[in-house]
């Protein structure tokens, strides 16, 4: 059926946008964790407070990039340049950085941070690593 619109005396339609009605935390905060997972597809960022609530997070594709472009350096950093303005807002001086992933966007989403002003204490790479390996294949039947 599709979605009704609800007309107002003044003329306003009953739709919003979304991105535009969320509302960050009002609780100012001053450092916080900001977690980076590049993949080869997408890089996505979330940003905690220190004791690791979500605060506010974006990705390559949440932008509109779409396809190959969401796994390009430039993606990642213009993600990192958005989330770092919604930390500004809310009072956002430095930040410790977790990195997972292998991806394009992991040193890109950092310098995106760095370039806003934000001051990076810390940077830990958590990409996990496999200890066995896959599993070999079956013994060839001739």
């Amino acid at each position: 059926m599709g979605k009704k619109k609800i007309v107002n005396k003044g003329g306003d339609t009953g739709m919003k946008n979304r991105a535009s009605s969320k509302k960050l935390s009002r609780k100012k905060m001053i450092s916080g964790i900001l977690y980076v997972q590049s993949t080869f597809n997408n890089t996505k960022l979330l940003l905690t407070d220190e004791k690791g609530n979500a605060i506010c997070e974006s990705s390559s594709g949440s932008l509109g990039f779409r396809g190959a472009k969401k796994g390009t350096p430039f993606a990642a950093a213009q993600a990192a340049e958005v989330l770092a303005e919604k930390g500004e807002q809310i009072g956002l001086k430095t930040i410790r950085v977790i990195v997972k992933g292998v991806g394009a966007g992991r040193e890109s989403a950092i310098r995106g941070f760095i370039s806003r002003g934000v001051q990076i204490t810390s940077i830990t790479d958590k990409t996990p690593v496999p200890f066995n390996g896959p599993k070999a294949p079956k013994p060839r039947r001739v």
